[in-house]
């Protein structure tokens, strides 16, 4: 048995659920799906409300298919039911409460009950057992701890798993650094651009990461491009692994990738993936690419019914060299709420980081500033350079300029302009990093 499945089978006496059999697994989820669809009916208003409008009762969930038939929850529904309206446990039995940032209207309110807890930890512990990690590992922390989900999802995980944990939270990068070498960390988990910034800090503190114990970055957050991979990577000679999660449906270690870094495994004996057509709402095939519905199959507190993440991914077909017959979907490098509308063009900010990473001479830190002029809308790529080409001659940085534009052209499909600026001109960020810049004034 490998150090994973073991892993597992500590947290999990009676099987290892990452190896589960297939027929198994589905008589698991129906199981499941059932109590939970039969819970939200009896205790939520929205569930039992629009349930009745299908004319859907929980008998008629008689098979996985039937999911089909149940309705879409958005995040919409979350604030319109604000702060408690989708709560299916009584307050007394509630012991953790989180929330979103909320930067633009009410905040997402999330609940947990002990035994969703439970299952939130468990599944951080299969987490960190597929991407290597094991007792004796030394994890620095550096998601956000409080109302956000991933600094305590992460720290109860990796307890729970036998590491040894630093709950250093965000922000101070030259303490991260430190800590990182004094304490021989050996993981760090925080979003894969705050990562990027601490490489820059680390070159300025000539702190070279390659020289330090570390060997795994457990990324998430935001979505991230292969190419930024393939450069953290180059960079420190780590392996950069892929963590996917929300708060709306537990926090992260709904997937994560193995260490064969192709796919993340879904851990569908909790989270139940679709995959459907964001326009229709018609499921789709696995191998299709289209939006991820997830529908939670023991969270008590708040479940969640078919919702819809917006993020767009597809379920890959067959099985895993790792062993592992949890389904795997696509990396997440964009959603269907980011896109932008340029003149008719649909742009992705992730298309924006793939092109900008082909070319030599640039910075993993850009910023889109949308404008409109004329009444049609305008779209410009800031760019950060290296201080070497920064200081280079004005010709130099105009084949540059000219180089970046003529990618982006060939990956969106659009002529955009780009401006280079100096290295630390955008401003880093300890948590997601801001992207798009919106000085469109309204029509």
């Amino acid at each position: 048995m490998n150090a994973a499945k073991q892993a597992c089978t500590r947290f999990h006496p009676d099987s290892a659920p990452d190896y589960i059999p297939p027929a198994q697994l589905a008589n698991l989820q129906l199981s499941r799906l059932q109590t939970i669809v039969a819970r939200a009916y009896r205790h939520v208003s929205l569930f039992h409300d629009r349930m009745v409008e299908r004319g859907i009762t929980p008998e008629s969930i008689t098979s996985l298919a039937a999911i089909a038939e149940l309705p879409f929850t958005t995040k919409a529904d979350l604030r319109d039911t604000y702060p408690f309206g989708l709560f299916a446990s009584p307050m007394e039995e509630i012991v953790r409460l989180h929330a979103s940032s909320g930067t633009t209207g009410k905040p997402i309110v999330v609940a947990y009950t002990q035994q969703d807890l439970d299952v939130w930890t468990s599944v951080m512990v299969r987490s960190f057992a597929a991407c290597g990690l094991h007792q004796g590992d030394v994890v620095q922390n550096a998601y956000g701890y409080g109302l956000f989900t991933g600094g305590l999802g992460a720290h109860y995980g990796a307890e729970a798993l036998g590491a040894t944990v630093i709950p250093i939270s965000g922000g101070n990068t030259e303490r991260q650094l430190m800590v990182m070498k004094d304490f021989g960390v050996t993981a760090i988990c925080c979003t894969p651009s705050y990562f990027l910034h601490m490489i820059e800090r680390a070159v300025e503190m000539d702190i070279d990461i390659r020289d330090l114990p570390l060997r795994v970055g457990v990324f998430g957050a935001e979505p991230w491009t292969a190419s930024m991979r393939k450069r953290i990577e180059t960079l420190t000679g780590i392996r950069a692994i892929d963590i996917y999660g929300l708060s709306e449906i537990i926090g992260p270690g709904v997937a994560i990738e193995c260490a064969e870094q192709d796919g993340l495994h879904i851990f569908e004996d909790h989270f139940y993936p679709e995959i459907i057509d964001p326009e229709t709402g018609a499921v789709l095939p696995d191998g299709a690419e289209g939006e991820l519905v997830l529908t939670t199959l023991s969270k008590f507190a708040m479940p969640m019914i078919r919702y819809r993440t917006r993020d767009i991914t597809a379920l890959l077909p067959g099985a895993c060299p790792c062993g592992r017959s949890l389904r795997r979907m696509r990396r997440i490098s964009r959603r269907s709420d980011d896109m932008l509308i340029i003149r008719g063009v649909n742009v992705f900010p992730s298309q924006v980081e793939t092109a900008l990473l082909e070319v030599e001479g640039t910075l993993p830190h850009y910023q889109i500033v949308l404008n409109r002029a004329h009444g049609l809308d305008q779209m410009e790529v800031l760019v950060e350079v290296t201080p070497e080409t920064f200081s280079d001659k004005i010709g130099a940085l105009e084949e540059l300029s000219a180089k970046i534009e003529d990618a982006l052209e060939q990956v969106l499909g659009l002529r955009v302009p780009v401006r280079l600026v100096e290295p630390h001109t955008i401003q880093r960020s300890e948590g997601k990093a801001k992207r798009v810049i919106d000085r469109r004034l309204p029509a």
